[in-house]
């Protein structure tokens, strides 16, 4: 079950109005890095995890970030507090409400208009919450490396959005919000290697004919060796030839087919077979009409003019 106490996981002082930031702040509120997705995304992996010590990590976690998203909430609420009550109240002439609301870059008029100043579950640019933002596949060894990549993009997010404020309160908070990201990678790593093997990722090794090839398939200016395609490690191949049909076959897609399958294939086949031989005039030439060259010739439809012929115009 889950208890809500009312204090907040870090104190939110807000110095003073400003929707523009407030919209920002959407992007950790109901966008694809923010809390509302990496609560929805643990919490859900929590529940149909068998390993007890990463179940409880999991539901650790989740429920932490619902207490970020609600860190996020108020945040935004707060900013938006001003323009919210002149928007509902229409204090202001409609030019100057107009102008708090899209001036000085501020691009906050479509969620201050639909949804009041509000805190709705939409990124900076408006656009809905969605479960898409969960990539969870089910598979510990997976789910561990996402779910470290999600708090490093998160982390990044809050560092710029810590860039674009000079509101005390506000970037305080934010720090605090960008330094528990790190705290989780690091718990997610420890868990990830916890379990051994876990590289590569599942159960089913690869093919140890192709584990450790690089193939240089993007040849020319600019091609740099290191530790990522050279060394005992990696068999590195720049052979255009030897980059196709590596599985020692044809190079082709091929398939069996049963007789009865083959015999309408070939029919079709027939029926749509294009001739290389011939030049039919087409609707594009037909709708064109007598066309007048630069030096005054005519050319009729379907006719072509000689090579090096003045262009149409």
């Amino acid at each position: 079950m889950f208890a809500h106490n009312k204090r907040l996981q870090y104190t939110v002082r807000v110095t003073e109005p400003n929707p523009g930031l407030a919209n920002l702040m959407l992007e950790q509120f109901g966008g694809p890095q923010g809390e509302l997705a990496a609560a929805m995304r643990y919490f859900t992996q929590a529940v149909s995890e068998d390993d007890p010590g990463r179940k409880d990590m999991l539901f650790d976690i989740a429920t932490e970030e619902l207490s970020h998203l609600e860190v996020i909430g108020h945040i935004v609420a707060m900013l938006n507090k001003g323009c919210k009550g002149e928007l509902a109240e229409a204090v202001d002439s409609e030019a100057e409400l107009y102008r708090k609301l899209h001036g000085a870059g501020n691009d906050s008029h479509v969620t201050q208009v639909l949804y009041g100043g509000g805190t709705p579950l939409v990124n900076s640019a408006g656009v809905p919450w969605t479960a898409a933002y969960i990539d969870t596949i089910g598979e510990p060894t997976a789910d561990l490396r996402s779910n470290i990549a999600a708090e490093a993009r998160a982390k990044i997010v809050y560092e710029r959005l810590i860039a674009l404020t000079d509101d005390p309160g506000v970037k305080e908070a934010l720090g605090f919000l960008m330094t528990r990201e790190i705290a989780h990678q690091k718990s997610f790593e420890k868990a990830l290697y916890a379990i051994s093997p876990n590289f590569p990722p599942g159960k089913m090794p690869g093919d140890p004919r192709f584990a450790n090839t690089y193939f240089n398939m993007s040849q020319g200016a600019g091609e740099v060796r290191g530790s990522w395609n050279q060394g005992e490690n990696w068999d590195f191949v720049s052979d255009r030839e030897k980059q196709m049909a590596v599985d020692g076959g044809s190079g082709e897609a091929e398939v069996r087919l049963p007789a009865k399958d083959v015999d309408v294939l070939r029919q079709m086949a027939e029926r749509t077979m294009s001739d290389p031989n011939i030049d039919p005039p087409t609707g594009a030439e037909l709708g064109m009409g007598n066309q007048t060259l630069a030096d005054g010739m005519t050319v009729q439809p379907g006719a072509q003019p000689s090579p090096g012929a003045p262009k149409l115009h």
